[in-house]
C-alpha cells in the first residue's frame, strides 16, 4: 500500500500502526512522487493520501490521476478540512482526525475488494 501525507509525524504513526497490522507500506511525501512510485512498482494495491499537500497536485487530484491510469488501485482519501469535489469512483473518504483502529479498518476493507 502506499501511504502518501506531506506531515512527517503524521505519515511516521500511520506507517508504524499499518505495518504492525501486517501491511507492507511505501511512503511519500508529496503526489508527484506517489505517481513515481506507482509507474515504477507493480505491487501497489491501495492508496491513502491526505488531500491537502503541497505542490501543484493535491490529494484528490492524485487520486483522480491513479483511478484513471490504475484503476485497480483502491482508493482511501482523508482531510481534516472536508472535500470541496466528488471523490473518483469507487473511493472512501475518511476524515481526520482518525485513530490508527480506523485507518486499519479502512485499509483493509480498500484491499479486500481490490482482490
Amino acid at each position: 500500500m502506499l501511504l502518501v501525507d506531506d506531515e512527517p509525524m503524521l505519515r511516521m504513526i500511520a506507517r508504524q500502526g499499518l505495518e504492525d497490522a501486517g501491511f507492507k507500506v511505501v511512503e511519500a511525501d508529496d503526489a508527484e512522487t506517489a505517481l513515481e512510485i506507482l509507474g515504477a512498482r507493480t505491487d501497489v494495491t491501495v492508496l491513502f493520501t491526505d488531500v491537502n499537500m503541497p505542490g501543484p497536485l493535491d490529494g484528490l487530484e492524485l487520486a483522480r490521476r491513479v483511478h484513471e491510469r490504475w484503476p485497480s488501485v483502491q482508493l482511501v482519501i482523508t482531510s481534516g478540512r472536508g472535500l470541496d469535489a466528488p471523490l473518483p469512483e469507487d473511493g472512501r473518504f475518511m476524515p481526520k482526525p482518525y485513530s490508527i483502529a480506523e485507518l486499519i479498518s479502512a485499509v483493509d476493507e480498500a484491499a479486500r475488494e481490490g482482490h
